[in-house]
């Protein structure tokens, strides 16, 4: 049987070089031990942040900082996230405690 980071990686067409990184990056506070994802998040907040940030830049040259941010901030949510993570079925890979 397939486990939950095999079929992610399968899913998304990717090969992982660090599977402890890719298990760590899936891991909740919630979840037993001391390990957890906050730290990655944090940094994965940042870098998604500036991906959407320029991409919105570069695709609508005449769009004000508001208009921007705006837009940023309806691609960066929660809601938004959840469902892709939902579209590559991540469900099966995280790690959440009880």
């Amino acid at each position: 049987m397939e486990n939950g980071l095999a079929r992610l990686a399968r899913t998304i067409d990717y090969q992982f070089q660090q599977f402890e990184l890719l298990e760590l990056a899936l891991t909740h506070r919630s979840h037993d031990g001391s390990r957890n994802n906050e730290r990655l998040e944090f940094l994965g907040d940042s870098i998604l942040n500036f991906v959407i940030g320029e991409a919105l830049f570069e695709k609508f040259p005449q769009a004000r900082e508001g208009q921007l941010s705006r837009l940023r901030a309806s691609l960066v949510k929660g809601t938004t996230l959840t469902k892709v993570a939902k579209q590559f079925d991540l469900g099966p890979a995280l790690k959440l405690g009880p």
